[in-house]
């Protein structure tokens, strides 16, 4: 089983979400799962019409540092969503992390 943490940080557009998830990389001992999109029922009367879930993996300590860095770099640009951190995921949450709306092929 996968005992590292997982962070969820959910940002409103594709660019901050790459400038979110270079800072908390550079911050901290982490990696990516892939990113996944979502478009609100009210994406019209949103400033970005497209909210972005940046997904950090690692420890407990570098999940954390890496949320708190992509959210300082995301509030700095477009805005932050929410942000989670699960420091022991299931196996049924582990699945769940592979759900990707963007077209990876």
């Amino acid at each position: 089983m996968d005992e590292r943490a997982v962070g969820i940080l959910e940002v409103f557009g594709l660019v901050c979400a790459f400038m979110a998830a270079d800072a908390g990389c550079k911050a901290a001992n982490v990696t990516l799962e892939p990113f996944d999109k979502n478009k609100p029922a009210n994406a019209d009367k949103l400033k970005v019409p497209l909210l972005v879930t940046i997904k950090f993996r690692g420890s407990v300590e570098d999940v954390t540092a890496a949320v708190e860095a992509g959210i300082r770099m995301a509030e700095s640009i477009s805005g932050v969503v929410q942000s989670h951190i699960i420091p022991r995921p299931t196996q049924d949450t582990l699945k769940m992390l592979n759900i990707c709306a963007f077209d990876t092929n």
